[in-house]
């Protein structure tokens, strides 16, 4: 059987990648753009589409004709119509017909998928959760999301929205995240962690004064406010988990980029919770590990 290309899009609220890959997972031409998802849907859909079009005629160029259209890209989202309902880390995407649009556009049958979904996919056939049945996948990026595979197929719900574990309440109090104060996103998602930054410490941080990097580089050094800000995002990424771990009983929970940037700084806090509060065997079968993919992941 003749390989078969994809071209994919990676929709973020940060960036976004358009890729020509195959089948086998193999990233063979990527290009990435800042989302500049603030500009509104229509601009922003024609950037993303001209990033996409340059990847495909590359492609083209090389021989490589991609025989579909396959988009990662946050919820909730209608995944058979292909259409976008207002996720939090794409202002002004309401109601977007994305699957049409870009069926319109390049010609090629085009399937959307939530980015939780997407990812959860990704590392069970290429990367971390390989080799099990029971997988849960958290993005842990810009926001939070979640993808589940359940005794080894995808579960996407009744109305395509499982995984949306951001929008779980894990106190009644603290940042904004996903609509909601005291949200998982709201204490976990790296635009949550700066906003927890400012709740904690209104006049050190005023909003928009830090960025996480810059945050992370004061906890390295032992700076106490920014150890004690991610302490108590941690603690309640380690609460979040102890509800999958012990509602799902899953084998392996796999974490994005945070879980990789951050490390210590938000899992050992998060550890210590898991031990304190999970029920023990179901905690003791559960593997706590960072994406494999890393960047090719969406």
């Amino acid at each position: 059987m003749a390989r078969q290309y994809i071209l994919g899009l990676d929709i973020g609220g940060t960036k976004t990648a358009a890729i020509m890959g195959d089948t086998d997972g193999n990233v063979l031409l990527r290009n990435e753009i800042p989302t500049e998802a603030d500009q509104g849907f229509a601009r922003t859909f024609d950037r993303i589409s001209a990033t996409a079009a340059s990847v495909f005629t590359a492609a083209q160029e090389q021989g490589l004709m991609a025989a579909r259209l396959s988009v990662s890209v946050g919820g909730p989202l209608d995944i058979e119509q292909g259409i976008i309902y207002s996720p939090p880390n794409l202002p002004g995407w309401d109601n977007v017909p994305l699957k049409r649009g870009l069926e319109e556009r390049f010609g090629l049958p085009c399937h959307v998928e939530h980015d939780g979904n997407a990812g959860a996919l990704a590392e069970w056939y290429f990367g971390a959760g390989r080799g099990y049945r029971n997988v849960v996948f958290l993005t842990l990026g810009t926001g939070l999301g979640g993808g589940l595979i359940l005794n080894s197929r995808l579960y996407r719900g009744t109305t395509d929205m499982a995984g949306e574990v951001g929008h779980v309440r894990v106190a009644e109090d603290g940042p904004e995240g996903y609509g909601k104060r005291g949200s998982w996103e709201g204490y976990c998602a790296g635009s949550g962690i700066v906003r927890l930054a400012t709740w904690l410490y209104p006049a050190r941080w005023p909003e928009r004064s830090i960025t996480l990097p810059e945050l992370a580089d004061l906890a390295h050094n032992g700076d106490a406010d920014a150890l004690a800000v991610f302490q108590a995002s941690g603690e309640r990424l380690g609460r979040g988990l102890v509800m999958l771990i012990d509602i799902l009983n899953p084998e392996v929970i796999v974490m994005g980029a945070l879980s990789i940037r951050l490390g210590e700084l938000i899992l050992g806090p998060a550890r210590n919770a898991i031990r304190r509060e999970a029920l023990s065997k179901s905690a003791e079968a559960c593997k706590l590990k960072p994406s494999e993919l890393g960047d090719r992941l969406g």
